[in-house]
């Protein structure tokens, strides 16, 4: 798990942001899980798993740094309707026995926290919390890669 240093006293946009971020990495590795749970194909079930934890990781560092600086939680709909659009496309295809399927709307959710990561680094630009969303949005990018090449190679295969 990646370790965080405390970073307190982040305003209530930065805060909100993170807030965001958290949300997307937990409905991301619920995502994963129930694909991870459904497929037959072994590598694609150790991939979702592994990709589940990474995000539970990041959540969890993200919801430490929320509750050191105790702000409270609020709701925002900007990305999360489309993560939980883009989740529950996922989860179908996954039911429906198409890996394709599964894979393109894996790499569509992938570009649903991609970009969340890339607004929330020009947001934080010289806050505190600006070097803990570029590490987490290093770790994005290559999980979306990860999930584009398994697309990839299925394709190739089909």
């Amino acid at each position: 798990m990646t370790t965080a240093n405390a970073v307190v006293g982040l305003k209530d946009e930065t805060l909100s942001k993170l807030r965001e971020l958290r949300r997307l990495n937990v409905d991301s590795a619920k995502g994963f899980e129930e694909c991870a749970a459904i497929v037959k194909n072994p590598t694609l079930k150790d991939a979702f798993t592994g990709i589940a934890r990474d995000r539970r990781e990041q959540a969890e560092v993200l919801a430490t740094q929320i509750e050191w600086n105790d702000g409270p939680e609020e709701e925002d709909g900007s990305y999360l309707a489309a993560a939980h659009r883009a989740w529950l496309s996922v989860r179908d295809a996954c039911t429906s026995d198409s890996m394709g399927t599964a894979l393109e709307e894996a790499e569509r959710g992938e570009d649903v926290i991609k970009d969340a990561y890339e607004e929330a680094l020009k947001d934080v630009v010289g806050t505190p919390a600006h070097d803990l969303i570029a590490q987490q949005h290093e770790s994005v990018k290559r999980i979306h890669d990860k999930v584009r090449d398994l697309r990839d190679q299925h394709r190739a295969g089909s």
